[in-house]
């Protein structure tokens, strides 16, 4: 198989799983991203814990590490990989109001990790969203994307700065006072 063709399409563009058992088993990791952008208001409560569903950081963080847990049951064609570590850490960017999202995962294994670290990342950024709505639904989640991955046949590394950056976005409105 060249370097072009998609590894999950068979010859006759049929979806597959990938047959990994030649592989050796390596040590692997990912590290990705999602960001959720919010009013400042928010942002300040969030800070100070104080919006309605409770201390969101930590309740998004279980849900990243469940989700990169069962990553294999959302995206049909991954493997169900045994996750050796999970970890996620937010940064408050208060200049920008926003949450940046990172997410870790390694394994020993025979296939990537990257779309664990995805998952979690992603569904750390939905449950952001949940948490706070009741304040701000006008928040944007985006920018999910693989930061690294070490491990298997290559590795990789994003270059932020020479990255296609994602479309301009208007910022979130204004809270609207919805308490719901």
């Amino acid at each position: 198989m060249n370097d072009s063709q998609l590894t999950h399409v068979d010859v006759t563009g049929e979806a597959h799983m990938v047959d990994v058992g030649g592989k050796q088993i390596t040590r692997r990791a990912a590290r990705a991203g999602a960001r959720v952008w919010m009013s400042p208001r928010t942002l300040s409560l969030l800070a100070q814990q104080a919006l309605p569903k409770g201390d969101v950081l930590a309740v998004a963080k279980v849900a990243g590490i469940m989700a990169a847990k069962r990553t294999s049951e959302l995206i049909p064609l991954c493997h169900p990989l045994s996750l050796t570590q999970v970890d996620l850490m937010f940064t408050v960017a208060d200049d920008d109001a926003r949450i940046d999202i990172e997410c870790v995962t390694r394994t020993e294994d025979r296939t990537g990790i990257e779309m664990e670290a995805l998952t979690g990342a992603a569904v750390a950024a939905l449950t952001i969203y949940d948490m706070c709505k009741a304040v701000d639904r006008g928040m944007i989640v985006g920018d999910i994307r693989l930061l690294e991955k070490t491990g298997g046949k290559e590795d990789y590394v994003r270059d932020e700065a020479a990255s296609t950056p994602p479309p301009e976005h208007p910022g979130p409105a204004a809270p609207t006072g919805v308490t719901g």
